[in-house]
């Protein structure tokens, strides 16, 4: 009944709900069409402030760089002045500063190159950094949360098309990690293993959502999905976060993240927006054995290169939706492994 039926899931690692209406993808379309949106081509543009030897908005010019390449972000989400550490509250109107660190990952000099394009040695390469930076911001004075994120393409608000990603460090853990950290607390503390753990074998034994696994990473399809191709790779030993996982796994996660990017532009056969992000312990320095690492992926795509899914009306007044069921959407992925 569930495939046919309106019914609501339970996301298990925040603990909220979302609904979805399978019998929705049956009405007639009449919205928005538009066109493909355009993949550049070029290897460098001597107009990309991220391209290797150009200059930046601030003025510096950027290394020739081979590999993969860090700097602070020209225009932080978080500024040193706050710092302070003043408290704001009038009756019900409550503001605290917030201090933070903003970075810019670039994955390859090459402009042309997203994810997809790169070798896994190459993407090895860009998980090194992903941890390199994880645990020395994490290490760092008032530094407690650690956020690993990309927007890939335009309809994700990407501002620039030279494939990089992002790190947000912060000293508060933001709602959405501490949701799940309070979940899989809970779950740790009554069953003694982690949710994530649980939850794989139950995926791993229906394969209903399973799209790929090598020996560490296991890549599928949530229960609770809400984007209509949504995806998560979750390790299969319940790291709680790259300070936990052996280098060994870099080559399977480099795989497992290859796989699932090159899988993603088969789907419209276009350059495939997302955003993307790792979720993994906080760097508070408390006992975080309850944590286990996983990726999500946040694809706007619906029915076609030119059709995205909005979060409007009822998702924005009341929960989030979706039409197309995420046994649907896992059947569709798997067969263009």
């Amino acid at each position: 009944m569930f495939q046919s039926n309106s019914h609501r899931r339970l996301n298990q690692l925040t603990g909220e709900w979302n609904l979805v209406s399978p019998h929705r993808t049956q009405r007639p379309w009449l919205g928005k069409h538009e066109g493909v949106p355009s993949t550049p081509k070029k290897e460098y543009a001597g107009d990309c402030y991220l391209c290797p030897g150009n200059k930046r908005a601030n003025g510096e010019l950027n290394p020739q760089y081979k590999s993969t390449f860090v700097f602070s972000n020209d225009f932080p989400a978080f500024n040193a002045a706050a710092a302070q550490k003043e408290i704001i509250t009038d009756n019900l109107l409550i503001a605290k500063p917030e201090y933070g660190i903003s970075r810019v990952v670039c994955f390859s000099p090459r402009h042309d190159l997203t994810l997809a394009d790169l070798s896994v040695e190459e993407i090895i390469a860009v998980i090194k950094t992903w941890r390199d930076e994880y645990r020395a911001l994490g290490g760092m004075e008032p530094i407690n949360y650690v956020q690993i994120f990309e927007n890939k393409g335009e309809m994700m608000g990407c501002s620039n098309p030279h494939p990089h990603g992002q790190i947000w460090a912060q000293e508060s853990i933001p709602e959405i990690p501490a949701k799940e950290d309070i979940k899989q607390k809970e779950f740790f503390n009554k069953h003694g293993e982690t949710l994530l753990s649980a939850y794989l074998r139950t995926e791993l034994s229906s394969e209903a959502r399973t799209l790929y696994e090598n020996d560490d990473f296991v890549l599928l399809v949530p229960f609770w999905a809400v984007w209509p191709y949504e995806t998560m790779i979750v390790s299969k030993e319940p790291y709680p976060g790259f300070s936990g996982m052996p280098g060994t796994a870099d080559s399977t996660f480099a795989d497992i993240l290859r796989r699932v990017t090159n899988l993603y532009d088969k789907v419209f056969n276009i350059n495939f927006p997302y955003s993307s992000g790792i979720h993994q312990a906080p760097t508070t320095g408390g006992n975080n054995d309850h944590w286990h690492f996983h990726m999500h992926f946040y694809p706007p795509l619906l029915r076609s290169a030119t059709i995205k899914k909005f979060m409007v009306g009822y998702e924005m007044l009341g929960e989030p939706q979706r039409d197309i069921t995420p046994e649907t959407s896992a059947d569709i992925l798997r067969q263009l492994l």
